[in-house]
């Protein structure tokens, strides 16, 4: 599967990052695709895409453009630098709405752990980084 003109995964693994935000966004997928102009499917498919290039920036050095909220063994949460969603809605060819919403799920969480920090909003892009999630344990 295409994921954008350099970056090619295969379905499953694509089916498996869906999975992966669904589990771990859960609720917060829901209350954003209810107010938003794009569906929880597409929602869903864009946070997976954004897992997918995260991962692939993170071995770039994705922590070097901003600031750590939270790190565990399972998740980095980060406020980043450089306009990371603005990227991520060009190399995915998403539309703005579908980026905002996509924004928007990731803010409420880094929010619920940080504080309302408004400034950051406007400065900086919020991304959390699944490293692995079992909703079981």
């Amino acid at each position: 599967m295409q994921i954008t003109h350099n970056q090619q995964v295969e379905f499953d693994e694509f089916s498996r990052a869906c999975d992966l935000v669904e589990g771990y966004f859960g609720e917060t997928v829901d209350d954003v695709a209810l107010h938003a102009p794009v569906s929880r499917r597409q929602l869903v498919a864009v946070l997976a895409r954004a897992q997918l290039s995260g991962r692939q920036r993170a071995i770039e050095g994705l922590t070097e453009n901003g600031e750590v909220v939270y790190q565990s063994n399972d998740e980095t949460l980060l406020w980043l630098d450089g306009g990371f969603w603005n990227d991520m809605r060009g190399r995915h060819h998403l539309e703005p709405d579908e980026g905002r919403a996509a924004r928007e799920v990731h803010r409420r969480l880094i929010e619920a752990l940080d504080g309302d920090v408004s400034y950051y909003n406007r400065e900086r892009d919020p991304f959390v980084l699944i490293e692995r999630f079992d909703p079981y344990e």
